[in-house]
């Protein structure tokens, strides 16, 4: 009779009764699991806003560092070759910021390091601005070369840049070992082999719009060449038509004897003095701002007495001023240029 009293009160146990369970419990549940899901949200929204925040005061921070007091640190210097901020338009180019502080923070290393110039001092602060000066009309002119490059269909390839940096190490020019090599540029420029290869490159580049450009310099070369293999005298010819005074007076004979470590001629001169045998005279050859045509007259694998007849290409500026006349660049950094 007890037991029967105890369990009339409790429910039966149903379908119905079950599912009705089942939903108080869930119920019950998503009091806790909206308000999760309700925070969870809000986390993304807040970490999305303080990600825009950060990026933002980062871009404004930079932006003040480069524009307003021109930093130069390497921290700067290592964003700007991630963002390519620019430092001046020069027609239709921008110019980057990176590029520029490539130019500028060598010739800095250099002053603080070898000769021990403060920035910081009245003479210093003038050279600082001598030097920003210099690293901004170099790119600006660098920015004309590659337009130049571009429409006269004229490059320069890495293997290009290799060989010539074999061509010097063979005679001896950058240092008596790779380490040495490496120590001198980091000691005196502050830089790396992939640092000396990429000016290399843009040197080379302009040596060889130059090149393609002055055809009224090639033509006098190639008309001088023309006479000598019809039998003209090479020291008469020199006299009359080489652009180097210092030589031409004596038809075009180096003063001294030509060894392979010789600093005082290209490297390309003297790798092809050093393939001529006496008496034999080179083709066209294209040092980099000349055109030089040789004559070996004595010699053997130690020295070389040789002459030249010299024809000086053109100033680069002949044909970047024009470009920078007609699309006068836009700086956007505040220098007094040149």
């Amino acid at each position: 009779m007890r037991v029967s009293e105890a369990l009339k009160d409790v429910p039966r146990i149903t379908n119905e009764t079950v599912a009705e369970h089942r939903e108080e419990v869930l119920g019950s549940a998503r009091k806790f699991i909206y308000p999760l899901q309700h925070s969870k949200h809000r986390v993304v929204r807040t970490s999305i806003f303080l990600l825009i925040a950060v990026l933002v005061a980062f871009f404004v921070y930079c932006s003040v560092a480069l524009y307003r007091f021109q930093s130069t640190s390497g921290f700067i210097y290592g964003v700007t070759r991630v963002v390519p901020f620019p430092v001046a338009k020069a027609g239709p180019s921008w110019v980057s910021y990176e590029s520029y502080l490539f130019e500028l923070r060598r010739n800095i290393h250099y002053y603080q390091t070898q000769q021990s110039v403060d920035f910081s001092s009245k003479e210093g602060k003038s050279q600082l601005k001598s030097l920003k000066e210099q690293a901004y009309n170099q790119v600006i002119q660098d920015a004309y070369v590659k337009q130049l490059a571009t429409k006269n269909n004229v490059s320069v390839s890495n293997q290009t840049v290799n060989n010539q940096i074999a061509l010097v190490r063979a005679q001896n020019r950058l240092g008596s070992s790779e380490r040495v090599f490496k120590e001198v540029l980091s000691e005196f420029w502050g830089w790396n082999e992939t640092d000396f290869k990429r000016e290399l490159k843009q040197q080379l580049l302009q040596q060889a719009v130059v090149a393609r450009l002055d055809t009224a310099t090639k033509a006098r070369a190639t008309a001088a060449l023309q006479q000598l293999k019809t039998g003209a005298d090479f020291a008469k010819l020199a006299g009359e038509v080489s652009d180097d005074t210092a030589t031409k007076a004596n038809g075009g004979q180096y003063p001294i004897a030509i060894t392979p470590d010789n600093a005082d001629l290209a490297p390309t001169i003297t790798a092809e003095l050093f393939k001529l045998q006496p008496g034999q005279i080179s083709d066209i050859v294209n040092p980099g701002y000349t055109l030089e045509i040789l004559k070996a007259i004595s010699g053997d694998k130690k020295s070389v007495s040789a002459a030249h007849i010299q024809f000086n290409l053109n100033d680069i500026k002949v044909y970047t001023d024009p470009l920078k006349k007609a699309n006068e660049p836009r700086a956007f950094i505040n220098i007094e240029y040149k």
